[in-house]
């Protein structure tokens, strides 16, 4: 009866061990493929045009808002899916990492050097048209200044500086930029093989970053970007988690 003891301390030691390692790797693993897909990516350009016109808090609120939106709602349909068999869901979501590192691969070498500044021109436009509806809006309401966010009849409080029409028009163009884009998909694939909490977070501060360094680069950073680079980076990434899976077991925990 005593020499049963060691044993179950043992597996609450283990146990507790592969839940660490379940969560760093899928934490590292999602912050790596958010940023490698993110930089550059039209999300990206849109909070560093908008952050050059507007109050960058107001921006970057609204970005965050909905890119961590985006991620839980991933999350939560990546989630979804452990329903089904581990061994399966497994190497489906393998499959994909290496059909979207191969995709990045030849689409980056494809690429010409100053790919990213006709993503950029086009964003631009459509934030351009954006502006320009917000204002005839603004102009037929007899509002103010449409970069305050704020109006004459209004009074002035803090928090409308985060319900302003920018602080909507941010969330509303990175939503919509984000639904269906490559780093949703990803999330989805990796919350369905990976700890979702380490998915969460680690996708949550890898768009974090990215978003900030947009907000605070501006176009600077935009410009500077090699898109072509960060994709071929991006595909690299994407093919080592998918080379990693004839390592590591389905149920290894991570």
């Amino acid at each position: 009866m005593p020499s049963q003891l060691p044993a179950v301390h043992s597996g609450n030691v283990d146990f507790t061990s592969t839940g660490n390692l379940g969560f760093i790797h899928a934490f590292v693993a999602a912050i790596s493929v958010i940023i490698v897909s993110e930089l550059g990516d039209k999300t990206f350009f849109i909070a560093a045009i908008m952050a050059m016109r507007y109050n960058r808090l107001t921006v970057l609120a609204g970005a965050m808002l909905a890119l961590g939106l985006m991620t839980c709602l991933s999350v939560l349909f990546g989630y979804a899916t452990t329903v089904i068999p581990r061994v399966y869901t497994y190497y489906v979501s393998t499959a994909l990492f290496a059909i979207f590192g191969i995709r990045m691969l030849r689409e980056g070498l494809k690429m010409s050097a100053d790919e990213g500044h006709e993503e950029l021109e086009e964003v631009q436009a459509e934030i351009k048209r954006k502006d320009e509806e917000l204002q005839r809006t603004k102009l037929l309401n007899g509002s103010g200044d449409v970069e305050t966010g704020g109006g004459p009849t209004i009074p002035k409080k803090r928090w409308m500086q985060f319900i302003s029409p920018i602080f909507v028009q941010a969330f509303t163009l990175t939503f919509l930029a984000e639904w269906g884009d490559r780093s949703q998909l990803t999330t989805i694939v990796l919350a369905a093989r990976e700890d979702p909490f380490g998915v969460a977070v680690g996708g949550t501060i890898g768009h974090s970053l990215c978003t900030g360094l947009a907000v605070i680069g501006g176009r600077m950073i935009a410009q500077k970007i090699s898109v072509r680079t960060v994709t071929i980076i991006g595909g690299i990434v994407f093919l080592a988690f998918a080379f990693s899976a004839l390592f590591i077991s389905p149920d290894s925990g991570f």
